[in-house]
């Protein structure tokens, strides 16, 4: 039995001062009936045309029982705790004085299934996931046709509660990292989670600062993918993109365009990627070396070109590197951050303009030009933001390591790189798997793509180890 009064006044109490908390009140055949809701979530149209027509024209016991009597495709029974869960969440609120019930009528408040623009597909599905749930698990749902692809929901955040969906598929998921996700997912108490982000922040480990664990994707191909290999995916309501867990180094160096070629194809790219990967990092360092301290590691002809083109330049190799490094990210930032009219302009003007006229004034030499250049396009081949921005921190380190100790300090910079990679750990598997721990079949898959034929397992490091048919 409802107190009806004491609860009208009690959510008036909550709301305050807002106006987009709409309450309306009449009597049906001698019984007080209230309407709750947020005029912004919810559709007027579907208000006035489905529900209150036919509410005003019940009997007094037809009230009872309106699951029956008003046509909705969602209309639930609820406690008055649940009533402003659901009304932030789109649902119209119906109080009688004995029942509560909330019928979904939301407004339609996405931007539809757009194109993707982060990652760019070149000859694969072009939809991409939106601010919508329902529709980002449409697009996956759509692709795996099966009961054994579960959703896990749950709200988070004590201001927003925000609907987050846990995606694996039940045949194939390794339940002992599904339950670690669980655990962590749990343990997450602030106020509010506003993109899938914020969670990412929380669901990495601790100890690492620099390379990316947890992969953030807009493309619904991609997650599907992931999926089926046994990874687990989630879905926060209100942001476009979906996080894959777990992931491993050799992983960043995968697009899912890859699958989409012919082997030999995928197979070039991907040994392309990993030779950008190294030379983003080690060539202003080795550079930096070969000038200011191991002059051997060079022939006389390429010494004596490289000394005469710093004749002119007032500053050391380091300085020039750490400040022709600062002029690149300030253009890419600067690229990113502005409109598409106007930063192109911005990159032209930059690269060209600034930089000739840097080498012509004599601040910089020109094959420093050339080796920030190299470095700083080899590290802008991968899409993820992360390990983007990792490969510029140990860009930094080298660079910093070969000014003081020149080849020596290259010899522990890189030590100091294999053992960053060696240590971190995702969910308790090797960051470096399948290298290490050595798994033949997965190492042969992650580098040289070969063609979809027979049957075989899936990486053992995050799946039930079942045999399973084709999975990419």
């Amino acid at each position: 039995m409802v107190n009806y009064m004491d609860l009208i006044d009690n959510l008036k109490k909550e709301v305050g001062i807002s106006k987009d908390y709409i309450f309306k009140s009449f009597i049906i055949d001698k019984r007080n009936v209230t309407i709750f809701f947020n005029e912004v979530l919810t559709s007027a149209d579907m208000i006035n045309e489905f529900i209150l027509k036919r509410l005003v024209n019940l009997k007094r016991k037809e009230l009872n029982n309106l699951e029956n009597k008003i046509p909705d495709r969602n209309i639930i029974l609820i406690k008055e705790n649940d009533i402003l869960n659901y009304v932030h969440n789109g649902y119209i609120i119906i109080i009688t004085d004995k029942n509560i019930y909330a019928l979904e009528e939301r407004m339609n408040l996405d931007r539809g299934i757009a194109e993707v623009k982060s990652e760019l597909s070149i000859k694969g599905p072009k939809d991409a996931f939106s601010e919508n749930f329902n529709l980002n698990l449409g697009l996956i749902r759509r692709r795996i046709k099966t009961t054994n692809l579960e959703v896990y929901d749950l709200f988070l955040g004590r201001e927003t509660q925000t609907k987050v969906g846990l995606l694996y598929m039940k045949n194939i998921v390794d339940f002992d990292i599904l339950e670690k996700v669980k655990l962590k997912l749990s343990t997450i108490d602030i106020d509010g989670i506003i993109d899938s982000t914020y969670l990412k922040e929380n669901l990495e480990s601790k100890n690492n600062n620099f390379f990316p664990t947890i992969m953030s994707t807009e493309r619904p191909d991609k997650v599907s993918q992931a999926l089926l290999e046994g990874k687990i995916a989630v879905i926060v309501d209100n942001s476009p993109y979906v996080l894959i867990m777990p992931n491993f180094f050799i992983d960043f160096f995968h697009t899912v365009d890859d699958y989409y070629q012919k082997p030999v194809n995928a197979t070039f790219i991907r040994v392309v990627r990993l030779l950008a990967f190294i030379i983003s990092i080690f060539v202003p360092a080795l550079y930096i070396m070969v000038t200011t301290h191991n002059h051997e590691f060079v022939s006389l002809d390429m010494l004596l070109s490289l000394k005469s083109q710093r004749e002119s330049v007032p500053f050391s190799a380091i300085t020039e590197a750490l400040f022709m490094i600062l002029c690149f990210e300030i253009l890419r930032e600067s690229d990113v951050r502005m409109s598409s009219t106007s930063g192109n302009a911005v990159s032209i003007l930059g690269g060209l303009i600034l930089g000739d006229a840097a080498v012509s004034a004599g601040i910089i030499s020109p094959i420093m030009i050339i080796v920030t250049s190299i470095s700083s396009i080899s590290g802008l081949t991968f899409s993820s933001i992360e390990l983007v921005s990792a490969i510029r921190w140990w860009r930094l380190i080298l660079i910093i390591l070969a000014a003081i100790s020149g080849i020596w300090g290259v010899i522990i910079g890189a030590l100091l790189l294999l053992i960053r990679l060696f240590t971190i750990k995702n969910f308790d598997r090797k960051y470096l798997t399948p290298i290490f721990p050595f798994i033949k079949s997965e190492f042969k898959d992650n580098i040289f793509k070969s063609k979809n034929k027979g049957e075989k397992y899936r990486n053992p490091a995050i799946t039930n180890n079942l045999k399973r048919g084709h999975y990419r």
